[in-house]
């Protein structure tokens, strides 16, 4: 299986972790669609939240609020989306349930910003401050 994803839990791709328990993993995504835009995976490979037990769904969300805040605090957002895609009919590039949570500024607007592409030391030290938070 090719799975960017789980290459990045097994360390042949790069990940900026945030927070990482025995089921979930969570990191910056590389390509962000505002500042701190970060994912929650599970670390068993799953395409789909409906191939998934209930109780894990459970889990991976009830993940959202702790790193939310931590998001939150460090980039001083003043909201935060929720974004979860189902397959490639719903924009699902990656075949590995994930959660987003997206920041959300109020300078910004309301305008979805368009994904930017951020370099490895910014997201190395942004994932460091929120990695302080979270321990």
């Amino acid at each position: 299986m090719d799975c960017i994803f789980c290459d990045i839990l097994d360390g042949t791709r790069n990940g900026h972790f945030l927070y990482e328990d025995d089921s979930h993993v969570a990191f910056l995504d590389k390509y962000p669609i505002d500042v701190g835009h970060s994912l929650i995976i599970p670390r068993k490979h799953h395409e789909r939240i409906t191939d998934m037990e209930s109780q894990n769904v459970g889990n991976i969300f009830s993940l959202v609020p702790k790193i939310a805040k931590a998001i939150l605090d460090v980039t001083g957002a003043d909201a935060f989306s929720l974004g979860q895609n189902n397959g490639k009919a719903a924009k699902q590039i990656i075949p590995h349930v994930h959660v987003h949570i997206i920041p959300r500024y109020n300078h910004k607007g309301t305008i979805w910003t368009k994904r930017q592409i951020s370099n490895d030391s910014e997201l190395s030290e942004l994932a460091k401050k929120i990695r302080t938070i979270l321990i």
